[in-house]
Order: C-alpha cells, then sequence, then structure tokens
C-alpha cells in the first residue's frame, strides 16, 4: 500500500510542477506579447567562415605529417626486416660451422 501512495504522490507532485512550468511559461509569452520592447532582441551576424588559405595549410600540413607517419612506419619495417634476416642467416651459418667445420679432432 505504501508504495503505490508513494508513486501516486511523486506523479502528482510531477503533474503538479509540470502544470506550474507550464503556467510560468504560458505568462511570459503573454507578457512577451504585451510589452514587446521589454523583449531581447538579438542582432543576427552572419557566419564568417575562416579564411580557405588557412584551412588549406593545416590540410596541407596534416597531410604532412601522415604522410611522414607512413614513410616512418615503412622504413622501420623495412629495417626490422633486414635485421630478421641477418639473425637468421647469422645463426644457420654459425649452426653450421659447428655442426660441420668445427668437428671434434681425434687423436
Amino acid at each position: 500500500m505504501n508504495s503505490s501512495d508513494n508513486d501516486n504522490n511523486s506523479l502528482e507532485r510531477r503533474e503538479r510542477m509540470v502544470r506550474e512550468i507550464e503556467t510560468e511559461l504560458r505568462l511570459r509569452e503573454l507578457e512577451a506579447e504585451i510589452n514587446p520592447e521589454h523583449q531581447k532582441i538579438h542582432k543576427t551576424v552572419k557566419h564568417k567562415p575562416k579564411e580557405s588559405r588557412k584551412i588549406l595549410l593545416q590540410k596541407a600540413v596534416l597531410g604532412l605529417k601522415l604522410l611522414a607517419v607512413g614513410v616512418l612506419a615503412l622504413v622501420a619495417a623495412k629495417l626490422a626486416s633486414f635485421l630478421a634476416a641477418a639473425i637468421i642467416i647469422l645463426t644457420l651459418m654459425f649452426v653450421s660451422y659447428k655442426l660441420f667445420l668445427n668437428s671434434p679432432k681425434k687423436s
């Protein structure tokens, strides 16, 4: 019972608040119709976009940064593959040397 009473009370309270807000808004609208000189009139201003050269320069700089990152990534990948190949070849040469050329001498 208490929960349903609480729900009803909260619902009525909310409805009362909504009605008060609507009444206040309607009163403001009526006052604005009666006294139009008290309304705040904002002067409209045409939007001025940024200079096109600045925008183009910013995009060019961003593009060059992206290109530089791409080139660095490619160079890093090439360097990593070269080092990996060198390590593999040197390891194979060392293992081959140990197995075939560096045999224990029998006396």
